[in-house]
């Protein structure tokens, strides 16, 4: 196979990574999310299950999904399937928030376990191709410097989601289910022209590896050797989890809004675009360290700021819904150091014959972003908010310390 340049690798993921970014807007985890289905119900624990499955399905499903693709030497059509079904997702929540919406919210919400599950799971499919095409075009270098500039790009995306998100909702002539069905339609739109940039790369062939022909059975079987013989392994999987404390309570800020703040619709975009703000500023301060250090240095930085956010979030909260957007500032800087930081790391750490089951290990042994949505829902709504942020906190910087020497990077 002819070989392709660096230019024509880093465009196909720069053009995906710039329409996801301005796709995901319109779902953004921590704003828009929040608020809609909090248009459905009020049941914090309903949106801490809904949260849950967005997060956790994709990592559920991990080993599953490594296993399958281990026993294909080419990822990119599996990649293109995904990035389709997460299309189909949207739209089909799109629909149906615009059809029941009004008279059948609990309907539409009972929905949205099929339709963030559907959108979840085959962003976890795509997300192991997606990976694992990385892992092989490029060297861990290279792999480092892409996702600090498709980071820069993907926020400029972001903010022109912002922008967009901010319109719709402050068309008072454009209102629930309206408006909500319209960011999803757009959504849709988006994930379907972000596809279109892996068709530019041609993706290396490889030998099937003699472990593909292994059952899913033997395969289970083999991850206690894997952590048994990483140690660097094992702790990066133990202070992942430990982080998805940092990572359940950032929808929660939205909410916290709506409850202590009594903010209305109007503030989705405000906040939104503060926080895609905080993932451009973040850009110089993550491109500075990849090209300096290690994307072990970018987590530590990462652990240790989101560790300070929630008592940020409780301070702020006494100041008024304005001041109250420093907080979704900083949730964007944390957003975009994790991206960074904790994939890049993974591939740096996985010897490169045992890529996709490293990825696979880590996002099914990622058990805390699973269940911590769920609990963190009943525990905010039985405890309340301030003795969960505070607990946060500690967690956070515990797991910031935590966080060991870096191991020899190798190359793909």
């Amino acid at each position: 196979m002819k070989e392709q340049s660096t230019k024509t690798i880093y465009f196909a993921f720069i053009w995906h990574a710039t329409f996801l970014a301005l796709t995901l807007s319109m779902l953004d985890y921590n704003t828009v999310f929040p608020a809609l289905v909090s248009a459905l119900t009020e049941s914090k624990i309903v949106f801490g299950i809904l949260y849950s499955i967005m997060i956790g399905a994709p990592l559920i499903f991990n080993l599953a999904f490594s296993h399958y693709l281990k026993k294909r030497p080419n990822k990119k059509k599996f990649l293109l399937l995904g990035i389709q079904l997460r299309a189909a997702a949207f739209l089909g929540m799109a629909i149906f928030t615009y059809k029941f919406g009004a008279d059948e919210p609990r309907f539409v919400g009972a929905s949205f376990f099929v339709w963030i599950f559907l959108f979840s799971a085959s962003g976890g499919f795509a997300g192991i191709s997606y990976a694992e095409i990385i892992g092989k075009l490029l060297s861990s270098r290279e792999r480092t410097r892409l996702y600090a500039i498709k980071q820069f790009f993907s926020s400029i995306a972001a903010f022109a989601g912002g922008l967009i998100i901010s319109r719709i909702f402050s068309f008072s002539a454009l209102e629930f289910p309206a408006n909500y069905s319209l960011t999803l339609l757009i959504g849709f739109l988006g994930l379907t022209v972000a596809s279109l940039g892996f068709y530019a790369i041609r993706e290396p062939e490889e030998d099937k590896p003699a472990e593909g022909s292994l059952s899913f059975l033997d395969y289970l079987k083999k991850v206690p050797e894997y952590l048994k013989n990483d140690k660097t392994l094992r702790r990066f999987i133990l202070v992942e989890n430990m982080t998805s404390f940092s990572v359940m309570i950032l929808p929660f800020y939205m909410i916290f809004a709506i409850d202590t703040l009594g903010v209305d619709s109007g503030y989705i975009g405000w906040y939104l675009l503060f926080q895609i703000t905080g993932g451009i500023l973040s850009n110089i301060v993550w491109t500075y360290i990849a090209s300096r250090y290690d994307s072990r240095r970018i987590i530590k930085t990462c652990i240790f700021v989101g560790g300070t956010v929630p008592l940020i979030a409780l301070a702020l909260s006494r100041l008024g819904p304005e001041a109250f957007s420093f907080v979704f500032l900083l949730t964007g800087f944390i957003q975009s150091g994790r991206r960074i930081g904790f994939e890049p790391y993974i591939l740096d750490i996985a010897p490169t014959a045992h890529r996709t089951e490293y990825l696979g290990i880590r996002g099914s042994m990622n058990i805390g972003a699973v269940l911590l949505p769920i609990a963190g829902g009943a525990v905010i709504q039985t405890l309340g908010y301030t003795f969960t942020f505070v607990i946060v906190t500690v967690i956070m910087f515990t797991a910031g310390l935590m966080l060991g020497k870096p191991a020899p990077s190798s190359e793909a």
